[in-house]
């Protein structure tokens, strides 16, 4: 097996890590890292439930490989989430009735909060699929929160 060690940031810490060559992100994230809050849904990049933000872009972690990110900033949905309160876009999703299953959540919310600090409330949903809830929740979620201002997601 191929190793590689690569040396990244994931949510502000620093981590230096031996990743097999074939490893995704998202399996990275999620079985070394332990932070299982990056969903795989379907491992082709069309559903969005594991997207994150690398260098501050929403990439789909599945199609990333982890040593792609060497040398390289990542953002979890655990890097965006509110020290024991909601944040504005968590909140919003539950207040407009934008969630059920919450399969797909970690990816939307980290779309919405890369959306809520550089605008662009027309792309949020692009890419994102979800066989819950209809998306009326979700679009109404999304217009209160990129409609708002501040970066406080």
């Amino acid at each position: 097996m191929n190793v590689r060690t690569i040396k990244i940031q994931v949510n502000g810490t620093a981590r230096t890590e031996d990743v097999a060559c074939h490893t995704t992100l998202a399996e990275h994230l999620r079985t070394a890292l332990r932070l299982t809050g990056t969903h795989v849904g379907c491992g082709t990049g069309d559903c969005g439930a594991c997207v994150v933000l690398l260098d501050g872009e929403p990439v789909c972690s599945c199609l990333v490989l982890a040593a792609q990110a060497d040398g390289r900033e990542v953002t979890t949905v655990e890097g965006i989430a509110g020290h024991g309160d909601l944040t504005r876009v968590q909140r919003a999703l539950v207040e407009e009735h934008g969630l059920q299953c919450g399969f797909c959540t970690p990816g939307l919310l980290v779309r919405m909060a890369h959306a809520v600090d550089h605008g662009g409330e027309a792309d949020v949903l692009a890419g994102h699929l979800c066989r819950c809830t209809g998306y009326d929740g979700m679009r109404a979620a999304v217009r209160k929160t990129v409609g708002g201002l501040g970066a406080d997601r």
